[in-house]
């Protein structure tokens, strides 16, 4: 009788510290930030604010000058209360596509622009989201870097509302900005291409390959990147060692050609890379 009792006491103890867990208060958002994570805690999710932004310029990002031009007008229109379009950033590696988005907050904070970034896996919460800053007088952009979907993930669905409009209907003052490093966000498979496979049971399997390439066409402006080339990178290697007050010389550049032979590649990211090891290595005592 006392062991049970026990674990009576024991259960009771532990249900009052999982309603206090349950029912502990959400921390006011702070609307005073100018970007803010999409948290979860407690089952519950929040918007927490983000302390120490990553500070870049949009003239800090080279060689995607048609892709900036394309970005910036949109978020301009955007922010002008004028018809603006959800954006998807495709393709190689490092070439500056999250930079692009971070630096359009950074150009346009004082406008009224906000930054919300949302995990792949808290896209289900997209309408949570939407109608927490709905009314709200800023301009947000919800914010998804390297956004791709397994065929089993659910978060594309929340994605696609949020994208087409529901019967709720959009919200004006939010677009979503999202990366990739593919342009189909959706697998596609071998199996995909027979015109006659019916595993599962499927009638019609061509349907369900059309949804999995039609949600990156819900996306309105779609800005493709490339890899760079020897003197694109170099140059974007000399321009980050400017900004930490080191020279471009010769060594420098063999410096630079090194790095990017041990990385395998060149892109914009390990231009940047190099010119944190390059000038810190110089002023290592």
């Amino acid at each position: 009788m006392d062991k049970l009792e026990h674990l009576v006491s024991r259960a009771e103890q532990v249900l009052t510290k999982l309603e206090a867990l349950f029912n502990a208060p959400v921390e006011p958002i702070d609307w005073k930030a100018t970007a803010w994570r999409w948290v979860m805690q407690n089952q519950r999710g929040s918007l927490q604010a983000v302390q120490h932004l990553h500070q870049i310029s949009l003239e800090n990002i080279q060689f995607v000058d048609a892709q900036k031009a394309e970005i910036v007008r949109n978020t301009r229109q955007f922010l002008q209360g004028l018809p603006a379009n959800h954006v998807l950033l495709t393709g190689a590696r490092g070439t500056g596509k999250s930079s692009l988005v971070k630096a359009l907050l950074h150009a346009y904070a004082k406008d009224g622009l906000r930054l919300i970034e949302v995990e792949k896996h808290d896209l289900i919460h997209l309408n949570q989201i939407v109608n927490l800053v709905r009314n709200r007088k800023e301009k947000f952009i919800i914010f998804c870097d390297d956004l791709t979907f397994e065929a089993s993930d659910v978060g594309y669905k929340a994605l696609k509302v949020v994208l087409d409009g529901s019967i709720a209907g959009g919200a004006d003052n939010v677009l979503i900005y999202a990366t990739s490093n593919r342009k189909n966000l959706m697998p596609e498979f071998m199996a995909d291409n027979l015109a006659m496979q019916y595993d599962g049971g499927e009638i019609r399997p061509n349907e369900t390959l059309d949804e999995k390439v039609a949600l990156a066409e819900r996306f309105g402006l779609w800005l493709s990147f490339y890899p760079f080339d020897q003197d694109e990178y170099l140059a974007i290697c000399k321009s980050w060692l400017a900004t930490l007050d080191v020279p471009w010389n010769e060594v420098a550049r063999a410096a630079a050609l090194s790095f990017s032979h041990t990385r395998g590649m060149r892109s914009g990211r390990v231009a940047y890379q190099f010119a944190r090891d390059y000038a810190g290595k110089l002023r290592l005592k």
